[in-house]
This record gives structure tokens, sequence and C-alpha cells, in this order.
């Protein structure tokens, strides 16, 4: 049985490579996707939901905070135009090649992607952080990107995150709120809730 992760930093399982479209904000976009990455077969409903309400205009700086294959960048990335930037980083090296792919397949330059945990290879700060994150890895490693995306925010940018809410929405929107100050539910939807917490502004 493989125990591999899509949190895995070198994903062997074998290559099978996949490619998809799907209609966002009436465009079409397409994505390569291949084993060794989450939800490979087409975009989760987590990812969908957070995609429908994100905040990002012309302009702004964003963070995909473990990217996988890059659809909630890419959407970003979309909304903040050539005068925007978005940078798509993730731990599992299949996912950020993949991110890279599919960010030229769509004729965006306006993204970077490269492999890190966490917030290891980050320097940045941002309008804002949005991520899905990979909650099988557990609170030792999701409660650490709400701790340090609050350092890589700038004053008044805000951080997003989708959840499963029976996968401790509840927990999360505690420890969010004990690290920003503030959250928000900004939209539920098929058992999944969308979190927002602001850095204040100075």
């Amino acid at each position: 049985m493989n125990m591999e992760h899509y949190f895995t930093p070198k994903p062997q399982a074998q290559r099978d490579p996949l490619l998809f479209t799907v209609e966002l904000f009436q465009r079409e976009f397409k994505f390569r996707t291949d084993t060794g990455v989450f939800s490979r077969t087409e975009i989760d409903p987590g990812t969908l939901l957070l995609i429908s309400v994100l905040p990002v205009k012309p302009g702004d700086r964003v963070l995909d905070l473990g990217c996988g294959y890059g659809p909630i960048g890419i959407a970003a990335a979309y909304l903040a135009g050539p005068a925007g930037f978005v940078d798509m980083i993730d731990i599992n090296e299949r996912a950020v090649e993949l991110a890279r792919a599919n960010a030229a397949l769509n004729g965006l330059t306006n993204v970077r992607a490269w492999q890190s945990d966490g917030f290891s290879a980050v320097d940045g700060t941002y309008d804002w952080i949005v991520t899905n994150p990979p909650i099988r890895a557990g609170k030792k490693v999701i409660y650490p990107m709400v701790e340090k995306a609050y350092g890589h925010l700038n004053p008044g940018g805000g951080m997003l995150v989708v959840i499963r809410t029976k996968q401790g929405a509840k927990s999360m929107e505690k420890k969010m709120e004990s690290v920003f100050g503030n959250v928000e539910t900004v939209k539920i939807k098929q058992g999944y809730r969308v979190l927002k917490s602001v850095r204040p502004p100075v």
C-alpha cells in the first residue's frame, strides 16, 4: 500500500499525467496534474470555494501557501493582473513543477513558484496569504502556518484558510483569533468553510 502523502517533498509515485479544464470567472483555465499531488483529477470543493471568495484586487501581492498544482495561486494571479504578483510555494517538488507549468499554460507571467517547507524559503510580505492547508499533516504543521503568516502580511493584509467543518474548523478559528486578534467566517458550503483573519493596520 502506498503511504505517500501529497505533502511529501519528493513524491516517488509513478507518473500518470492528466490535463483538465475548468471555468473560473467566466474564463476557461487548463490544469496539468499528476500522481503525488492533492486532488489530481479535479479541483476539490474546498479549493473551489476559496477561489470563489478571493478578495484579490488588481495590483495585490499574494502568497499561495501549499499551492499544489496551482489552482488558487493561478486564480489569484488572474485577479491581481499584470500590476500584481503571486508567489506559490509547496513542500512537494512535483506540485511546484506543475504549478509553474500551469501558470505558463494559462498565459500568466505575474507568478513564481518554488519549493518551501512552510515559510522556510519565504522572505516577502503580502496583501493576502491564501491556503487550503494539508489537514492530514496535523496541527504541528498547520498551526505554524498561521503563526508565521502574521509576520508575512502587510498591515491591513489578510489570511484566508479553507477547512472542512468536521476536520477542525472550530479549532482553526480559535487559532486564527489568537494569532490575529480577529477571525470571520466568509462562506460555508458543502461542509467547508472559509475563514479570514486580518493583520491590523498600523
